[in-house]
């Protein structure tokens, strides 16, 4: 597997941590969906793991591997919302505290929810600003550790802990399908699930705006476009991860686009059919399905549904 960094035993050693602490997420399944891709979905829902996205797995796996001194000093990260909340959780449940970098435009609720965890949030313009240098720099004037959204071993390992799940309750899948945003899900999740089942094809969702994974792994380098603007605020990443491509360009097998429409469609599916509540990003991978973009169509499908961090009035907005 190349230069890959992570193994299946880090992800597996994720899952020991997390135990008890992660919500085990239910897999769900849907005859309609069934009837309409012509397979066999097995939906991951990470939308009800704590903070309401997989994001705390890694956030978790990550803080809790810190020294006691450490964690007395605190951490910092930057996110666009539920890697903010997951590690401002983390750290409380692991007695520590925590400042977040996030951009003006992240929605309220997200917001609201960070600051209800108990962390310090510094505001920046996500056009203008760079929020890896913000980062960067309070962590080192304020000695915490930085604790990245996907650019972290052990936050991969923790993302990873999810598709290792899917695969323990849903049994073989032929393919596992999964958003892409900076790459930390699906690079996680392409260790488990290659490590357990070498021949699983793993597809990668992004939204049309913001495709440069695809753009990357088409070009064998990283390729960086400009900030997307997309309702998938979560897949919002201008370009991918240095470590995470390391591993995506090594395991995933390819990606796939939907369009902003096509988020919409899925996020009305999820709510009239399945019951669930997503955001735009946590939709992507049944967008995908929903609109035909694998083809041949795999018969057995396993989907991580990434996350469900929407106000009701956003929702209502995004369905209207």
């Amino acid at each position: 597997m190349g230069g890959v960094t992570v193994t299946l035993q880090d992800v597996r050693d994720a899952a020991e941590r997390i135990d008890g602490v992660a919500h085990r997420t239910p897999v769900i399944r849907s005859r309609t969906l069934d009837e309409r891709v012509g397979a066999r979905v097995f939906l991951k829902a990470e939308n009800l793991q704590r903070v309401g996205a997989f994001k705390f797995r890694g956030a978790y796996n990550a803080i809790s591997r810190l020294s006691a001194e450490q964690l007395a000093r605190g951490v910092a990260t930057y996110s666009s919302g539920n890697h903010a909340q997951a590690v401002a959780l983390a750290a409380r449940e692991l007695g520590s505290t925590a400042v977040i970098v996030m951009p003006e435009d992240t929605p309220a609720a997200k917001l609201d929810a960070v600051r209800g965890y108990g962390a310090e949030i510094v505001i920046y313009d996500r056009y203008t600003g760079d929020r890896e240098e913000i980062g960067r720099r309070l962590a080192a004037e304020r000695g915490f550790a930085l604790i990245p959204p996907y650019e972290h071993p052990h936050v991969i390992a923790g993302q990873g802990t999810a598709a290792l799940e899917l695969l323990e309750d849903a049994g073989e899948l032929d393919a596992i399908v999964v958003p892409v945003g900076g790459g930390g899900l699906i690079a996680g999740s392409a260790v488990a699930a290659k490590g357990v089942q070498p021949g699983i094809r793993v597809v990668g969702v992004e939204p049309r705006a913001g495709d440069d994974t695809k753009r990357s792994l088409a070009a064998g380098e990283r390729v960086r476009i400009d900030i997307p603007r997309t309702i998938a605020d979560g897949q919002a990443a201008p370009i991918p991860g240095e470590l995470t491509f390391s591993i995506n360009k090594e395991l995933v097998d390819e990606i796939v686009l939907v369009s902003d429409d096509e988020l919409r469609d899925a996020l009305r599916f999820a709510v009239d059919r399945l019951k669930l509540v997503l955001e735009p990003s946590g939709a992507s991978g049944p967008a995908a399905l929903l609109a035909g973009r694998l083809d041949p169509v795999p018969a057995r499908i396993g989907v991580i549904i990434s996350g469900g961090n929407v106000g009701a009035a956003r929702l209502a907005e995004l369905l209207a």
